[in-house]
């Protein structure tokens, strides 16, 4: 099937992953307010994206039990139903422990999602044309870093914090009964995860390898991310309107970079341009921690440029391990841990080292880990597509 003609739905699908992602990182923007709100210290406004995390780690080990009895279709749209819900339940829960347990539920509604995404999105074009096909799926989180910041700051002048998550959550809920009226794709099931299967996938050392370095690429995108508006105001003595808007604009390169990065990984392959990917962000991840306010501006827009050209070979890497009906499994049992470690433990690390004075340098350590995971790169083999899985 070609690229071009099932661009339409590639980009529907890119929507709903779209709201899905937006819900999970505008607490980010948002969170100066919502400490002042709540009272928080930056431990505890780290622990969100935790809370988050854990979710999603369960979402996405769970997402092939459901996928296996109600197809893709119908657990991309129960996904986007269920964010919006859990989304919308935060800005009125009455105390800390209700917010946590919304942030839960709206981390498992957002992991059922991406198995079903990736396996949906990859039956729709042939192979050769994966690398675009995700490049596109990818445009999702690279839009919503650019967009909540941006969205934030601009509507906060409007409404409180609350106000903006109903928002969010009201869309996806809209978007999840859009798709399904209308979306194309998905219409087969998926396999749910067993012990044969797992135990094919698990004796692959290339999977064990790719969950290490998806939680570095992670780690290098959402996990410094969602703690950079606190480092820039609170230690580089930056306006909230100015670190969200810098913070918000540094992302736009990713738009355009994700397809650049899917083009290379079609023609260098996914481990030559992970190889790359990785050194280069470790260098500027620590970089950016380390060095003074002048070079701050430039490395907060140049570092998020090339990392996030780790996720199309990524997925390209991951889907390569597998046949297409247990392609879901290899992603449901390949991120949840990425996700906790690089979008949960990483932004705890970062808010505590704050709350110890430098946010740098939890910054600069996730960057070294970065930068040490080029190498695994050397031992990653991507053979033909195991026959039994």
């Amino acid at each position: 099937m070609g690229f071009m003609s099932e661009l339409g739905q590639l980009l529907f699908l890119t929507s709903i992953f779209f709201i899905n992602f937006m819900a999970r990182i505008t607490f980010s923007p948002l969170m100066p307010q919502i400490e002042a709100d709540l009272g928080l210290d930056h431990v505890a406004a780290g622990s969100f994206f935790l809370n988050i995390s854990v979710g999603y780690f369960a979402g996405l080990l769970g997402s092939g039990f459901l996928s296996s009895r109600i197809t893709h279709r119908g657990t991309i749209i129960i996904s986007a139903v269920a964010v919006g819900i859990a989304v919308v339940c935060i800005p009125l829960g009455r105390d800390l422990r209700t917010i946590r347990l919304a942030l839960l539920a709206l981390g498992i509604g957002a992991g059922i999602y991406l198995p079903s995404g990736i396996a949906t999105l990859t039956s729709l074009v042939e192979q050769s044309h994966w690398g675009k096909a995700i490049a596109v799926h990818e445009l999702a989180p690279n839009v919503g870093f650019v967009a909540a910041p941006l969205l934030a700051e601009a509507l906060m002048g409007w409404v409180a914090w609350k106000g903006i998550m109903i928002l969010l959550g009201v869309s996806s809920i809209l978007l999840g009964a859009a798709f399904a009226c209308f979306g194309k794709g998905g219409r087969f099931y998926g396999e749910a995860p067993g012990i044969a299967s797992a135990k094919v996938l698990f004796e692959q050392p290339a999977f064990w390898i790719m969950v290490i370095l998806f939680s570095l690429g992670i780690s290098s995108t959402l996990g410094i991310y969602t703690m950079l508006p606190l480092f820039l105001i609170t230690e580089r003595g930056m306006e909230r309107g100015w670190a969200n808007s810098l913070v918000g604009f540094s992302r736009v390169s990713g738009i355009f970079m994700s397809m650049v990065a899917g083009v290379l990984n079609d023609r260098l392959g996914a481990k030559r341009t992970i190889l790359a990917v990785f050194v280069v962000t470790g260098i500027l991840s620590i970089l950016l921690g380390v060095l003074g306010v002048p070079w701050t501006a430039f490395l907060v827009f140049v570092q998020p440029m090339v990392a996030v050209c780790f996720f199309p070979p990524g997925f390209a890497a991951i889907s390569s391990l597998v046949g297409p009906s247990a392609r879901n499994i290899a992603i449901s049992f390949a991120t949840p841990l990425a996700f906790v470690g690089g979008g949960g433990l990483i932004p705890l690390m970062i808010g505590m080292s704050g709350d110890m004075g430098s946010f740098g340098t939890g910054i600069a350590i996730t960057g070294g880990l970065v930068f040490s995971g080029a190498f695994l790169t050397f031992l990653l083999k991507q053979g033909p597509v195991p026959s039994d899985i």
